[in-house]
C-alpha cells in the first residue's frame, strides 16, 4: 500500500515536488500506459484538495478519448479545438481557467465543475494527451498548480 499525501500545511511549492516524486516512484519501470494514467490520476485526487475530477484524456485519431480518472462519469470524446481539454491539446498549451462558464465553447461534463487546469502531455513535441483537474471551486487553480502538473506531464511523457 502506498500513502504518499504530504501532510496538509506543506507549502504548494514543496507539496509539488512530493508529487512529482511519488509519480516518479510510481511509474518508474512500468511500461503499462494505462496503468501509469491510472495511478496518476489516483495520485493527483489524493494529493490536490478541492477536485471533483482528475485524470487524463489521449489523442487518439485526432480527438480526445477518455482515459483513466477520479470522479463522475465524464464525456468519452472531446474534439481537438474544443471545450478546455480540446483547446489545450489542440494548441499544445497549458489551460488555466478561473471560471469554465466564462470560457468560450466550454464542454460541461459535470455541471458542479467551476475552474479547471489542463496540462497537455507531450512526446517529442507531439501532444499524446492532457491531465484534467477540475473543481467546485472558481479560481482554485494558479500559476503554481500549472508548473506543478507541467512537470508531471513532462516526466510522465515517456511512461504512457
Amino acid at each position: 500500500m502506498f500513502d504518499f499525501r504530504p501532510a496538509p500545511d506543506t507549502p504548494k511549492p514543496e507539496a509539488y515536488r512530493q508529487l512529482l516524486d511519488a509519480a516518479d516512484a510510481l511509474s518508474a519501470g512500468e511500461p503499462d500506459a494505462v496503468a501509469n494514467m491510472a495511478n496518476i490520476a489516483a495520485l493527483l485526487w489524493d494529493f490536490l484538495p478541492d477536485l471533483n475530477w482528475a485524470g487524463f484524456y489521449r489523442v487518439v485519431d485526432g480527438e480526445l478519448v477518455l482515459g483513466p480518472f477520479i470522479g463522475r462519469p465524464a464525456c468519452i470524446r472531446i474534439p481537438m479545438g474544443q471545450g478546455v481539454c480540446g483547446v489545450a491539446a489542440g494548441k499544445g498549451a497549458t489551460q488555466l481557467v478561473e471560471d469554465v462558464h466564462a470560457f468560450p465553447g466550454h464542454i460541461a461534463c459535470d455541471a458542479v465543475t467551476n475552474s479547471e487546469l489542463v496540462v497537455p502531455v507531450k512526446r517529442a513535441g507531439k501532444v499524446i494527451a492532457v491531465i484534467d483537474l477540475d473543481s467546485p471551486e472558481k479560481a482554485r487553480f494558479d500559476k503554481a498548480d500549472a508548473a506543478g502538473i507541467e512537470a508531471v506531464a513532462d516526466m510522465l511523457a515517456k511512461r504512457i
